[in-house]
């Protein structure tokens, strides 16, 4: 679990000193020293973590063959001593509803007994269909809150590549993507190919002899077409396909594992039926399925505010990261992704479901779609139509699609002054970007992301010509946020304006702090230059002094300074000296660079120094949100310009303008 927790979030903390001790050690000492020196042993090892961390996060034992007598008793003690509260997690797999309703009950008062301070308890893995039933029951009941998660088959699921290691096998055909991959069930190959296709399930992994070279070929070819999308494939009896299949094999589903083992067809499922999955450092698929999870059923707010911890006004990139998600997801949009079979695209699309930011709709060709999607191993629930508060994924294909018609019709109205015919547009609004564009012009999305695998001019062409500028703005804009070791910076415009003039530079100024604001950055503004205060002169410092008296006027509630260098904007000892008593210099949260030579070059050139995480560009000024992606992104930079195009909607109306 700590390599998790380590790798996710990259914390420092040397592994050493991660555990108190091992049960079968604890078991002896409590037995033969007694529970006074258990505790005293456990107290000394959680106070030399405690001096070195503001906050530790202590796991109980997992009162699973422990050997530890009053194990719950020992892990109040444990908490009362560590000045700890509680979370109580109580196991709710194969229970029934009036099972996991008492034994809820009955760890909440065991601990409250213990004087413990509960903060609330977790039901966990009930049964989907006695969920709700329970969550209901249990509110009535405790004077804490409960929360309850249902059991999530992807989560119990093994992976691809711990089949592999259980089973000893080889693999033959796969990558790592493919080996990733949970699987969900078990299918059997006896049968004719007609009918064990019919028996194919998303997610299975299809078990035959490795002569049935007819199962093989035809169940990696229906896996290519995404009906369904399979886990792979385990070949019994150490038999293998020809190289001539095999070559077939690689050519129908890049990627899908195909895996060799020596064992028969019924001790290979004798060892399979008691292999469970596990959340470990290898499995992030996991990890985020599980995060989504957790966030849906948990009121992640209010247990928040139930932690007596002082906070601090530290903002790490993955504190920032965080909250988009969680601001994202509690009121979810809808966001359209046009370049639908780019791998980071369908991969981020995977994370988004999985946490449920946002519903989703992918521009493409479906069966293209579907066949990337098989080949990528993701999985986002194309063919699920009830989400029962889950988001949703769905492939429109502008070519077939009764919009095209509309759209035609709408983008030449707008574009008549330039000649636009209605022949002409059925053509332009084919390609995903204007396609996208329309959609959330006519309020069918709340927003688009495009630009992984496209130009930026390709992505907010459309969007100036459609979805123009908001009321009382002159020029659109963008801005990156910087998000460094401790604070999140706000850097425009450093994407779409080549050398704005004074008037256009107040106006990015007055847009990025309002940017800042919306996404929880407390807005004081520094405009850039290579002098401060009034030690330098030229058109340069001119266009940009004048740019700070536009914004005072018409913002005069906004802390603004300006023209101001770089390094007295964000260094109190040198604000000190060139700007002493300004409410700016020195605190500075949102740098407006003079033109785009300087900011992009500055931004790029802290996102590598200093290892800032940049997230951007985030367009502002549009009526809707369109924002575009540098195409070097990864997927977790995509996820969040994702999150922040969702955030950008919930603000917005969605008719059309």
């Amino acid at each position: 679990m700590f390599d998790l927790l380590r790798s996710r979030y990259r914390l420092s903390q040397d592994p050493a000193t991660v555990f108190g001790m091992s049960y079968a050690d604890g078991a002896s000492l409590q037995a033969e020293q007694g529970t006074d020196e258990l505790v005293s042993r456990l107290v000394d090892r959680f106070r030399a973590v405690a001096r070195e961390y503001e906050v530790v996060l202590v796991l109980g034992t997992d009162y699973h063959d422990t050997q530890l007598p009053a194990e719950l008793t020992l892990n109040a003690r444990l908490a009362n001593e560590f000045n700890a509260s509680v979370i109580a997690v109580v196991g709710g797999l194969r229970q029934t509803a009036d099972s996991v309703v008492a034994e809820v009950h009955n760890a909440n008062l065991a601990f409250s007994t213990q004087d413990c301070d509960v903060l609330a308890v977790i039901a966990n893995r009930v049964a989907p269909e006695d969920a709700t039933q329970v969550a209901a029951r249990l509110k009535e009941r405790l004077p804490v809150p409960v929360y309850v998660l249902p059991e999530e088959a992807a989560l119990a699921a093994p992976t691809v590549a711990q089949v592999v290691q259980t089973l000893a096998g080889q693999v033959l055909l796969g990558d790592a993507a493919g080996l990733a991959r949970d699987v969900l069930d078990f299918v059997f190959g006896g049968a004719m190919l007609p009918t064990f296709l019919a028996a194919l399930t998303p997610g299975c992994l299809v078990i035959t002899p490795g002569d049935r070279a007819d199962l093989i070929v035809g169940t990696l070819g229906a896996h290519s077409a995404g009906a369904p999308a399979i886990a792979g494939v385990l070949l019994t009896l150490g038999q293998r396909p020809g190289p001539d299949i095999m070559a077939l094999a690689d050519r129908l589903a890049p990627g899908t594992p195909v895996i060799s083992v020596p064992g028969a067809s019924f001790p290979t499922a004798a060892e399979l039926s008691t292999l469970k999955g596990r959340l470990t450092a290898a499995t992030p698929r996991k990890a985020e399925t599980a995060l989504g999870l957790f966030e849906m059923h948990v009121d992640t707010a209010e247990l928040t505010d139930r932690f007596a911890v002082a906070r601090s006004p530290r903002v790490t990139p993955m504190m920032f990261e965080h909250e988009l998600i969680e601001r994202a997801r509690s009121s979810r949009r809808h966001v359209v992704l046009p370049e639908s079979t780019e791998e980071r695209i369908l991969r981020a699309a995977e994370v988004l479901l999985r946490r449920n930011v946002c519903d989703l709709t992918l521009l493409g060709e479906k069966i293209a779609v579907r066949k990337r999607v098989a080949d990528l191993g993701v999985n986002l629930g194309l063919d699920v139509v009830e989400h029962k508060g889950s988001a949703i994924c769905r492939i429109v294909d502008p070519q077939t699609s009764p919009l095209r018609e509309d759209f035609a019709e709408t983008y030449a109205k707008l574009r008549a002054h330039k000649g636009m015919t209605v022949e002409l547009a059925h053509d332009v609004v084919l390609e995903g970007s204007y396609f996208g564009t329309l959609m959330v012009h006519a309020g069918l999305a709340d927003g688009m992301v495009s630009g992984a695998a496209h130009s930026t001019a390709a992505t907010i062409r459309p969007a100036f010509e459609v979805i123009k500028t908001a009321a009382g703005v002159s020029i659109v804009s963008s801005v990156f946020f910087m998000c460094l070791p401790d604070q999140v910076l706000v850097y425009g415009d450093c994407a779409v304006n080549p050398d704005p003039d004074a008037e256009q530079l107040a106006d990015i100024a007055i847009q990025s702090a309002q940017t800042a604001a919306q996404f929880h950055v407390e807005p004081r503004v520094a405009m850039l230059s290579y002098s401060t205060g009034t030690s330098g002169s030229g058109a340069d410092v001119d266009k940009v002094r004048d740019a700070t008296v536009i914004v005072r006027e018409r913002r005069p509630e906004l802390p603004v300074e300006g023209p101001i260098q770089y390094d007295a904007a964000v260094d109190a000892r040198v604000a000190a000296a060139k700007l002493p008593g300004s409410k700016v210099a020195g605190r500075a949260t949102v740098l407006i660079f003079p033109d785009l030579n300087t900011g992009n070059n500055t931004y790029k050139a802290v996102q590598r120094s200093a290892g800032a995480i940049a997230i951007g560009p985030v367009l502002q000024g549009l009526r809707k949100p369109v924002n575009d992606l540098s195409r070097g992104a990864l997927v977790q930079d995509i996820v969040n310009t994702v999150a922040i195009t969702a955030i950008q909607a919930q603000g917005k109306t969605q008719t059309p303008a």
